[in-house]
């Protein structure tokens, strides 16, 4: 119950639309989080079916498509969230914000690790593309519409495509 307690705040301290505690159990982001965790509980247990089962039907009521085999920290808050993927190799931190279009996927050449880390405190702007192995550091901010693909370094702020470092 700690989960649900912690991301519900985490939300409601994120978007100033929410007037009360139980109007975040009608964010499709929270909705896609609690799929999330049944799946990736089957997948650890090497459900596979069931759990992609459970996953691809949370994807079909929320618009939201978590793959049972990424790691996800506490915080994610997926704000108006269709349209977001979230690859298998994956790994998000913690106190994460993720906007509606964003891919977290793979480029298409990789085998094993295919997906990005990112780090804790970040935001993601709506239609982001963060794509391959690769590392976003901690406290950085991706542009609306930025297409990452190589690793970017802490405490900075990303735009573009490719995305660069703005000031």
């Amino acid at each position: 119950m700690n989960f649900l307690k912690s991301e519900i705040n985490f939300i409601m301290n994120n978007d100033p639309s929410i007037k009360k505690w139980f109007e975040v159990l009608l964010f499709p982001g929270f909705k896609a989080l609690i799929y999330y965790k049944i799946s990736r509980f089957f997948y650890l247990k090497k459900f596979y079916f069931l759990s992609r089962w459970i996953s691809y039907r949370g994807r079909r009521k929320t618009g939201i498509e978590i793959h049972p085999g990424a790691i996800i920290g506490n915080n994610l808050f997926i704000d108006h969230g269709m349209g977001v993927v979230i690859g298998e190799t994956c790994i998000i931190g913690d106190n994460v914000i993720i906007y509606h279009g964003v891919t977290l996927g793979a480029t298409g050449k990789d085998i094993g690790k295919r997906h990005p880390n990112i780090g804790n405190n970040v935001v993601i702007g709506a239609g982001a593309k963060v794509l391959g192995n690769i590392k976003v550091g901690d406290n950085v901010k991706i542009g609306a519409g930025a297409v990452v693909l190589n690793d970017i370094r802490d405490n900075v702020t990303v735009v573009g495509v490719p995305a660069k470092e703005v000031n």
